[in-house]
C-alpha cells in the first residue's frame, strides 16, 4: 500500500523554478527533474500562470505522478507540489 501524503504538510525533496521557460519545455524540465528523484519524493515547481499551470499538472498526472497541490503565489506564479510515482512501463 502506498503511503498517503497530506498536501497541507508536504515538504519538497527538491525545487525547480521554470518561470523563464515556455511550453512545452515546462513539462520537459519538470519531467527531467522528477527523473532525478526517488519514487515517493516530492518536487516543488514554481511556474507562471496560464499555459504552464494548465499543462504541467495535467501532463505529470497523465504520466502517473500525483499532483498534491497547486498554490497561487499572488505574483503571477504558482507553486506545484508533485509526488513521484513508480515507473510501470
Amino acid at each position: 500500500m502506498t503511503k498517503k501524503t497530506d498536501p497541507r504538510t508536504a515538504e519538497p525533496d527538491a525545487e525547480l523554478d521554470i518561470c523563464d521557460v515556455v511550453c512545452p519545455m515546462t513539462f520537459v524540465k519538470a519531467k527531467v527533474a522528477l527523473d532525478d528523484l526517488e519514487v515517493g519524493q516530492i518536487l516543488a515547481i514554481r511556474l507562471n500562470d496560464g499555459e504552464p499551470t494548465e499543462n504541467v499538472p495535467r501532463s505529470l498526472k497523465e504520466d502517473g505522478h500525483r499532483v498534491l497541490k497547486l498554490t497561487d503565489n499572488r505574483d503571477g506564479t504558482y507553486r506545484l507540489l508533485v509526488k513521484k510515482a513508480p515507473d510501470y512501463f
